[in-house]
């Protein structure tokens, strides 16, 4: 409301343009009502002129009517020309009534007095004439009706004198009013012109007024459209609409001005930091790499040397050659894939020495199958990415089952991925300690101690806290340690997931690696 009063000030031009139509209209209302004035007056003027001479045709019409049924009835007396006489007679008294009776120094009035009291007369000799008629005094109503001839003869001449007197004055005042007339339409005509071109010129200098700042702004606002913005907007004096305007496209290019050299230092200063970021994330990728592969247990590695302590004792040194020869490769490979880059065949060869180890240990109550799909040996993944998840799998999932649980390593083409899964008939998980590992995979994602993660992880597998020789300590770098290795070697979310029924109903786990990815790491 506030915004709508200021806008109706006297400075503005929606004031301006009201005030100059406002004065233009009642201008033309004053012309057009003062015209009608006298357009009405010269008409009522023009009536009077000739409604004397109307009089005196109807009052001459009227007599001769009178005369007419008279004479018809003396001569036949029939009663439709008495009827007609008595109308008409009515009728013409009815109209000398209206004609003046007073004596004054007016030839024209003394004529309609004349005329009046004549026709007075006239009435009352025709009245007697009918009567005479009427009692068929022959001789008498003859004498009458040539006084009544007479008489309308005169009436006649002094209404012809009358009507011609009253239609010379009358002529002349038509000619001073027809003067008058074209005096009056000349006159509104120039008015109107006046006005016309008043109101032109008034809208010439409004407009000009209006259009040359406005142009001048559209011209500033075309060069910062082409982006020149250093242009100088031209100062503006006014308090109106185009001031305000001016004023306002002014501080919004200051603030564009500003906004940019903002951006501008604000993009330096990001590409300076994100420079940083990213020689920083190489080398912690780098780091975190090694890091995460170096988590070996070293519990695994004492509880399997006493192991094999114990075959030696009980058995003969070829199978403990064997048994120190799996031990070596597996080491060995550990050793040897620091660098984050093997295959699923290498992969799978070192789960092998893995189950083999386990199977000494425990006398061979873990089944373990394998089913590879042919071509896929080569494939490159991460370097212990399926030890540490068959690790898990006994024991978490097969422990409390040994010789009676089993476990199966699949690798198949998924496209567009190559799927590897280790799948247990072990304890199960339930849905809430899946969503809980994946939720501490992904809030240790940024974390800078794979150790501890790994950890919290256990804490959260089915089987932890169990009292036996292989605690859960033992369990490797476990499931969040690979979910973290493979988000940094792939680049890319959920490339893990676990899959179980239920509490003993077993649990999958597979790992998808994107086809292609292979290729790209040979390139490497």
């Amino acid at each position: 409301m506030k915004k709508n009063i200021k806008l109706i000030s006297k400075n503005s031009i929606q004031f301006r343009l009201f005030l100059v139509m406002a004065l233009m209209m009642g201008i033309m209302v004053f012309v057009n009502l003062f015209l009608y004035q006298q357009m009405s007056s010269m008409v009522q003027k023009v009536d009077t002129v000739y409604s004397s001479n109307v009089q005196l045709s109807d009052i001459s019409d009227t007599l001769k009517k009178v005369e007419d049924s008279l004479y018809e009835y003396l001569n036949t007396r029939s009663t439709v020309s008495l009827e007609n006489y008595y109308r008409y007679s009515q009728e013409y008294s009815d109209l000398v009534e209206r004609l003046n009776d007073r004596n004054v120094d007016n030839k024209a009035l003394m004529l309609e007095k004349n005329i009046r009291n004549m026709s007075l007369s006239y009435l009352k000799k025709t009245d007697e004439t009918i009567q005479a008629k009427r009692g068929r005094n022959v001789e008498s109503y003859r004498t009458l009706f040539d006084e009544d001839r007479e008489l309308y003869h005169f009436i006649n001449y002094y209404i012809y004198e009358l009507d011609s007197s009253q239609f010379d004055v009358n002529s002349e005042n038509y000619q001073t009013l027809l003067s008058t007339i074209q005096v009056l339409e000349w006159i509104s005509i120039l008015i109107i012109v006046l006005i016309f071109i008043m109101a032109l010129l008034t809208a010439m200098i409004l407009i000009r007024e209006m259009i040359h700042p406005l142009q001048t702004l559209a011209d500033t606002a075309t060069l910062v459209a082409n982006g020149n913005m250093d242009v100088e907007v031209p100062v503006s004096r006014r308090n109106d609409e185009i001031g305000i305007v001016t004023a306002a496209f002014s501080k919004m290019l200051e603030s564009i001005r500003a906004y940019i050299a903002a951006v501008k230092e604000g993009l330096a200063r990001q590409a300076a930091l994100k420079e940083h970021e990213l020689s920083m994330e190489a080398n912690l990728k780098e780091a975190q790499l090694k890091y995460l592969q170096a988590q070996i247990n070293p519990h695994f590695l004492f509880n399997s040397l006493n192991a094999g302590a114990q075959l030696a004792a009980m058995e003969d040194a070829e199978q403990t050659g064997i048994f120190l020869q799996r031990m070596s490769d597996f080491y060995r490979y550990n050793v040897k894939k620091t660098g984050g880059v093997s295959t699923i065949g290498e992969e799978t060869e070192a789960v092998d020495n893995y189950i083999y180890i386990l199977n000494v240990r425990f006398m061979g109550d873990i089944a373990y199958e394998k089913r590879i799909e042919p071509g896929l040996e080569n494939v490159q993944i991460p370097t212990l990415c399926l030890q540490p998840l068959v690790e898990n799998s006994v024991t978490h999932g097969i422990h409390d089952r040994m010789g009676r649980g089993k476990i199966t390593l699949t690798a198949e083409t998924a496209d567009p991925f190559i799927q590897i899964t280790v799948a247990d008939n072990g304890a199960g998980m339930t849905q809430s300690q899946i969503a809980e590992i994946m939720k501490v995979a992904a809030a240790d994602t940024n974390e800078s101690d794979p150790a501890s993660s790994s950890g919290m992880a256990d804490a959260f597998l089915p089987g932890a806290g169990q009292a036996d020789s292989l605690n859960r300590n033992s369990v490797g770098i476990g499931l969040v340690n690979v979910i973290r290795r493979l988000r940094l070697f792939y680049g890319q979310e959920d490339l893990l997931c676990i899959s179980s029924e239920g509490k003993g109903m077993g649990t999958e786990v597979s790992i998808l690696i994107p086809a292609g990815r292979e290729e790209n790491k040979e390139k490497e």
